[in-house]
């Protein structure tokens, strides 16, 4: 990822700002949640114990309290009593069954409590439960609580027709304090963790991007054209960060590979325009030869007028021989890509083709030795195959062609068939020259001749004989081989799937 700002264009943050700012916020959310928590139950547990207190002061008091007797002695109790319970503010009333406020016993320091109505009914419905009642001139709340008197006033009580009631509050300044001193000492908490843990949180982003900055690196390497360039391994391949780098330097290695075989493809391509541009401007230039000498007038006899259309007709059959093998490989190559081939396959037999084989190179040069075998040698046998026979009688003649035109007049030739290894083997080989590794893996580029190892004669061909081969038999779905050496001579092999 960048060094730089936060910010990425148009605004918008960068990975490492988001991936901070989301911690950060879920952090927040979760200390926000805590401490609100935190504060409720803290906030319930002191007025759970503040009620305790309000109660067991209430119930004291509403023993101790009379009416009818004099303030003295037994107030000063009271309030001993209720001040041992309560602390803060306190206050401390009797209260007839009729609600009013008959005696306060010990006022507020500050502002009393705004108590609701408490006649005997009210006090009777609330049941010795607490409530919270306002300060009179708008000050901190008050937690309630009302009492009946205790019986032994009874008499007097059912004399006045019903009992009267204790009214014990107590301030809730020092909850609110308590739990305004916990909020304050929080955020503040609160503060230097979120501080400390996004300075922290920015460093380990930092540190756990670094991967990605590292796949930006070679990512604009390979924009500047190093597709060898790779993500080296960031992480475990079952983590995350592993799965991207290896997919990534899989689609590279796919790249890199599409790259290289359209760069093999551009340069075959210029080749071959170079190769059909160059065989075709040989015999072409030879007609125009000769039709310029006849029309300048330079063949007076009828004798030269002959020897040049014989000239020219050969010429002409070569550009025609050319033409017709140019368009057979454009043929297969378009069939192959659509795996739908120009054949007429048929039951046959190799041995036949091996046969017209050995015939064709007797004729051709009758003073070569000519041997029939297996292959590799021993007895010939069958090679039942599946397959075009006109297309395959063309795949024989070529390679006697080849024989016959890089291999000395009278180099002994054998020519093998059978089966071998599942497969029907039609094989040719000459103890001639020879190839080089190198010349024998180019042996069936279009074009392509090996001049320096099979001295090439006069009638030598443009070069796509053996491409012819390849292309015929590998539409058969088989393959040629050769197995060559200097001053070793040449085997060449074909193999194609047995019939049944």
């Amino acid at each position: 990822m960048s060094e730089g700002p936060a910010r990425g264009p148009r605004g918008r943050l960068s990975l490492r700002g988001r991936l901070l700012a989301i911690a950060l916020t879920l952090l927040v959310a979760a200390l926000l949640g805590s401490n609100a928590l935190a504060v409720v139950l803290l906030q319930r547990d002191l007025l759970h114990q503040l009620d305790n207190r309000l109660r067991t002061a209430a119930t004291d008091t509403a023993r101790l309290t009379d009416p009818s007797g004099p303030a003295g002695d037994r107030t000063s109790r009271v309030r001993d009593t209720v001040e041992q319970q309560l602390t803060g503010d306190v206050y401390l009333a009797s209260v007839g069954a009729n609600g009013r406020v008959q005696r306060v016993i010990r006022p507020a320091a500050h502002s009393a409590p705004a108590l609701p109505p408490l006649d005997a009914a009210a006090v009777g419905e609330r049941g010795r439960r607490p409530f919270e009642a306002p300060a009179a001139d708008g000050g901190e709340a008050w937690r309630v609580i009302a009492v009946p008197l205790d019986a032994r006033g009874e008499e007097h009580e059912q004399a006045e027709g019903a009992r009267g009631s204790v009214v014990v509050a107590a301030s809730l300044a020092q909850v609110d304090a308590t739990i305004g001193q916990l909020g304050t000492r929080m955020l503040l908490i609160d503060s230097l963790v979120l501080a400390l843990l996004g300075g922290a949180g920015w460093f380990a982003v930092r540190a756990g991007l670094r991967p990605l900055r590292r796949i930006e690196t070679t990512a604009a390497a390979i924009a500047e054209g190093d597709l060898s360039s790779r993500v080296p391994e960031l992480a475990a391949s079952r983590t995350e960060l592993g799965r991207l780098a290896a997919a990534l330097n899989g689609m590279l290695d796919r790249v890199e590979e599409s790259d290289a075989a359209r760069a093999a493809v551009a340069e075959r391509m210029r080749r071959f325009i170079a190769d059909v541009g160059h065989e075709l401007r040989t015999p072409l230039f030879g007609i125009k030869g000769f039709t310029e000498l006849y029309r300048m007038g330079g063949m007076p006899e009828r004798a030269d007028v002959d020897a040049a259309m014989g000239r020219i007709e050969r010429e002409a059959a070569r550009l025609v021989r050319l033409v017709e093998d140019l368009l057979l490989l454009a043929r297969l190559d378009e069939y192959a890509a659509a795996t739908d081939l120009p054949l007429h396959p048929s039951p046959m037999d190799l041995r036949t083709l091996a046969v017209d084989a050995l015939h064709d190179l007797r004729a051709l040069d009758p003073r070569r030795p000519v041997a029939l075998t297996g292959p590799g040698g021993g007895p010939p046998g069958g090679a039942p195959v599946l397959g075009d026979e006109a297309r395959l009688r063309q795949v024989t003649s070529n390679l006697v062609g080849n024989a016959v035109a890089h291999t000395p007049p009278g180099t002994p030739v054998r020519i093998g068939v059978g089966t071998q290894d599942g497969l029907a083997v039609l094989e040719l080989h000459d103890e001639g020259p020879g190839m080089s590794e190198e010349q024998a893996a180019r042996a069936f580029d279009r074009f392509y001749r090996a001049d320096d190892a099979r001295g090439r004669t006069e009638s030598g061909g443009a070069g796509l004989g053996l491409a012819i081969v390849h292309s015929l038999v590998t539409a058969h779905h088989g393959r040629v081989e050769v197995r060559t050496a200097p001053d070793e001579g040449a085997t060449f092999r074909v193999l194609l799937p047995l019939d049944g």
